[in-house]
């Protein structure tokens, strides 16, 4: 049984553990600060999701695979219920999650990703990732420098170069599996969670910068998750977490430990 890779931090806090999950193409090294900052108040379970970071590589990757690794991972761990957290991809993992399993959830977040589908919009990533010959490249640089000539954004090139390693045979590669993300990319982007309802306590958190949650988006949301609170966080884009760490921080732990 394949089981989700994690890194718990303050283990032996009292109070209701916090399971934090990524988005497409990262890892849990990206939520390392703000899982020391929570872990003052509970456990901290950061997560890699499956086919990325250290977690199991499987050829299936839908909201529904996603959520029942949640459960898997619950369950070996002894947690019987959860603070979920989850960014973009992650987001709508936990999203499938809380719907599915909501008598696991005691609070639920929402980073900046609604419940619906969205048009493919990481075409350009997937063909800079998929440009790199890692037969050809001596190191990082030559990594960064292939990535560049398809992605302006210097910061995302250095968010996605954080997923190289080299192997036992001394090569540079990918810890995600990019065949599976490319291939089964409209399953879990251009798909919405599936229905169902979670009336737990939830916070929707988006960067003032993004679209990904639009106003009009709030009625579809509030059918699902009823009870949901929205924060928009100034000075973020969709990688909220990182532009505006300092309001992102103070928007979930006044969330978490009201």
């Amino acid at each position: 049984m394949d089981i989700l890779h994690s890194k718990i931090i303050g283990e032996n806090n009292q109070g209701t553990p916090l399971l934090v999950f990524h988005g497409l193409f990262g890892m849990l090294d990206n939520w390392g600060s703000f899982g020391q900052l929570m872990s003052e108040h509970m456990p901290v379970h950061l997560m890699d999701l499956r086919n990325h970071g250290r977690s199991f590589h499987s050829d299936e990757m839908s909201h529904e695979a996603m959520a029942d690794d949640i459960l898997r991972y619950m369950t070996a761990q002894g947690i019987d219920k959860a603070h979920l957290l989850g960014h973009s991809l992650g987001g709508k993992a936990v999203m499938q999650f809380a719907l599915t399993y909501p008598e696991k959830v005691e609070k639920l977040i929402v980073v900046d990703i609604a419940p619906k589908a969205y048009p493919p919009h990481h075409q350009g990533i997937i063909k800079a990732l998929q440009s790199v010959d890692f037969d050809a490249v001596k190191g990082r640089g030559d990594v960064e420098k292939i990535l560049s000539e398809y992605i302006p954004e210097k910061s995302v090139v250095l968010f996605l170069t954080k997923n190289l390693y080299w192997n036992d045979e001394k090569q540079l590669r990918w810890r995600f599996n990019l065949p599976i993300l490319a291939s089964k990319y409209d399953e879990f982007v251009t798909n919405s969670v599936r229905d169902g309802e979670f009336d737990g306590p939830t916070l929707f958190v988006s960067g003032a910068k993004s679209d990904y949650i639009l106003p009009e988006d709030s009625t579809v949301i509030r059918q699902q998750f009823p009870h949901a609170e929205f924060t928009v966080i100034s000075n973020a884009g969709h990688w909220v977490q990182a532009e505006n760490p300092t309001d992102f921080n103070k928007a979930v732990e006044q969330f978490l430990t009201d």
